[in-house]
């Protein structure tokens, strides 16, 4: 309770300061504009104005940094407290499945999913490292590879398998994968990465039952566009350029729901930059979810 009676604190004594300057400038300001327009000394009535104004001008552009710095030290919090979640879950179940190994003799079946949970931790533990490492160097990312013509289909359909695995759900019954055959000309690494966060974002923020539909379609100018389709929710309108900032996730990590950093869709953005592409989130209209769509240069197969 104490973390967030500091971060109240902080963003209200920076803005309430800086009201109260701006007030006591704009009176100072008004003052002497009176006083010297009674006095018809107008040379020092423009050179206050001016002063005045720029004052004025400093303390706003202050209040604006200000905020600015508040809000990234929110997102900085919520990535802390998201990793830290994230970090002491996966290492708790792990030494809860050792010690119960060590201290039981269990059936063999009841070892082999010990086992097989253990394995999963591992993988999500793994998964949120690279995460971490990966924000730090996405400038370098895949520049040890050679772009390539890469079909976009398949690409897609192993992401989707893999979100799958990770989610414990069944491809065929979650995924829909509609369109036409195209490449993209990147390097695998970067493809994998923008829409391997999508497409698992998909299902972590869908439905109980999630349902995705990955549409590609084709653009003039020889553009891509891909379109994952969930059922979830859906972001709200005042969200939806906030999503993409690092650190950014909506609400206070201790009321969360779902398991994250906030990293994944900021990645997702920096890579398709790097690609000139883009990538926005639209609501669906035909019931609750939200539309990532992305737009790639590339081609159409023949």
């Amino acid at each position: 309770m104490a973390h967030y009676i500091r971060k109240r604190r902080t963003l209200h004594w920076p803005i309430t300061l800086s009201a109260a300057l701006m007030g006591l400038n704009v009176t100072l300001m008004i003052c002497w504009i009176v006083l010297f327009a009674q006095l018809n000394s107008f040379g020092a009535l423009a050179i206050g104005t001016v002063a005045f104004a720029v004052i004025l001008v400093g303390l706003s552009f202050y209040l604006f940094l200000t905020i600015k710095e508040i809000q990234l030290n929110r997102r900085q919090a919520n990535f802390v407290d998201s990793v830290t979640h994230e970090l002491k879950t996966p290492i708790a179940s792990l030494r809860l499945y050792l010690e119960t190994l060590q201290l039981r003799q269990l059936e063999t079946d009841r070892r082999d999913e010990f086992y097989t949970v253990m394995e999963q931790q591992l993988h999500r533990l793994d998964t949120l490292i690279n995460q971490l490492l990966e924000v730090g160097r996405l400038d370098a990312v895949g520049h040890d590879e050679e772009p390539e013509e890469l079909p976009l289909l398949p690409l897609l359909q192993q992401c989707a398998r893999s979100a799958c695995t990770r989610h414990q759900c069944s491809l065929e019954n979650v995924f829909r994968f509609e369109g036409r055959p195209v490449v993209v000309n990147a390097r695998p690494i970067v493809l994998e990465m923008i829409f391997g966060n999508l497409i698992d974002n998909a299902i972590k923020y869908g439905g109980q039952d999630p349902q995705v539909v990955v549409e590609v379609a084709t653009l003039p100018r020889g553009q891509i566009l891909v379109r994952i389709i969930d059922n979830g929710e859906g972001i709200a309108p005042e969200l939806r350029k906030k999503i993409f900032r690092v650190f950014f996730r909506a609400g206070d990590e201790l009321q969360r729901r779902q398991k994250g950093t906030g990293l994944g869709l900021y990645i997702a953005r920096t890579l398709v930059d790097s690609l000139k592409g883009r990538i926005r989130v639209q609501p669906r209209n035909d019931h609750p979810g939200s539309v990532f769509e992305v737009e790639l240069p590339g081609q159409i197969v023949e």
